[in-house]
């Protein structure tokens, strides 16, 4: 049991840590070119071979390894140190929670492909990722920097209010499937439903059997547009991506609460940030879009077209690296959506940050709490 837990877990470092920060560093150099109709990342060589630019990832590490660690004078050295730590390592450990994989049999032992199964998963993820808050917070004021302890009273105030409405915009996701377990909610999204049903469901009449057929994966994007879009928009202010970097507007505030961090320090706060997007984009999968499931081809039907044929063992097997492929996917996706509204849209003022929280998102999350509750109640009276 241990060693599964611990071969799931560097599973996750490898994938999270050693793949998808570096990589993505590389692609956000890259799309920005291609969007803006540039070559991008393309100097890094070994023998003169540039693998598309992808040594850069390589090179920037060197890079910070060697570049002094300078720390100003008259700052908190303790803190001044423990802040980078104490903003990647919630970025990290929030992966604990997020399943790749479905839950499968193999003769008595069942396995999970999620490191921490845990009731109240999405919660663990929503207080790991509130610590992160510290450490901006805990840089930009042990800088002794007046740019840096304006970006930290900055990422105060955007997170604090971000995380209200990123609460309530997923209220209704936890309405619909009934639990806050994120593997069961994955469960739930491996499945489809009539997407004219409601025909029936509050007596509109019969629906005729050519309409039957049409019908949508059973995942929370269909089932709570509205809230996909929220906790979107809400997740990506909490990680402080444009248009939401006002608590490092180069313009403003030189780097914001970072501005007197140098090395590898300065390297942890860069590396956080890109973990936050894997991690964004892994709970979105796992929220609105399916998880692991493959639309319209359930676990149980995968594995019976193929057991006949190979046997349930191999069946299973070959339905695990499917999932977990499929998962993959929808997270590069999101990745690359991400980085596509990084590049889209231009840096709100503060003021229109603050505005679009508490004025159109927090009443939208609230208006979308009660419409939910509303359909269910109509939907189960029916």
């Amino acid at each position: 049991m241990l060693l599964e837990v611990v071969l799931k877990t560097l599973f996750i470092l490898m994938i999270v840590v050693g793949v998808f920060a570096p990589i993505m560093t590389w692609v956000e150099r890259k799309q920005s070119a291609m969007m803006q109709d540039r070559i991008g990342a393309n100097r890094a060589d070994v023998a003169g071979i540039t693998l598309l630019g992808l040594l850069h990832p390589a090179a920037d590490v060197i890079k910070l390894l060697t570049k002094e660690d300078v720390v100003p004078r008259g700052a908190n050295r303790v803190m001044h140190l423990m802040a980078p730590v104490i903003a990647a390592v919630p970025a990290i450990v929030a992966f604990a929670v997020i399943p790749y994989g479905g839950v499968y049999q193999f003769g008595d032992h069942t396995l999970s492909l999620v490191v921490a199964d845990i009731d109240w998963g999405l919660l663990y993820l929503f207080a790991t990722g509130s610590l992160a808050t510290y450490g901006a917070v805990m840089a930009g004021w042990s800088s002794n920097n007046n740019w840096s302890l304006l970006g930290g009273v900055r990422n105060t105030a955007q997170m604090i209010s971000y995380e209200v409405t990123m609460g309530l915009s997923v209220v209704g996701i936890f309405m619909v499937f009934g639990t806050l377990k994120l593997t069961d909610m994955a469960l739930a999204q491996d499945q489809t439903f009539r997407l004219l049903g409601f025909i029936e469901v509050f007596g509109l009449g019969m629906l005729p059997p050519w309409l039957d057929w049409i019908r949508l994966p059973n995942w929370g994007i269909f089932l709570q547009p509205l809230g996909f879009l929220m906790f979107l928009t809400c997740i990506m202010a909490e990680n402080k991506r444009p248009p939401f970097d006002l608590p490092e507007a180069d313009s403003e505030l030189v780097a914001g609460y970072f501005t007197e961090y140098s090395g590898m320090r300065f390297g942890l706060f860069y590396m956080s940030e890109f973990i936050e997007v894997a991690v964004i984009s892994g709970l979105l999968t796992a929220l609105f879009l399916g998880g692991w499931a493959v639309p319209y081809l359930s676990q149980d039907t995968i594995i019976g077209a193929i057991a006949p044929i190979f046997g349930d063992g191999l069946a299973t097997i070959v339905c695990m690296v499917l999932h977990v492929v499929t998962f993959l996917v929808k997270v590069i996706v999101m990745v690359w959506f991400q980085m596509l509204i990084r590049w889209s849209l231009p840096r709100f003022r503060y003021d229109q940050v603050m505005d679009l929280c508490w004025k159109i998102l927090l009443p939208l999350s609230l208006a979308n709490v009660f419409a939910t509750a509303l359909v269910m109640l109509a939907v189960g009276a029916a």
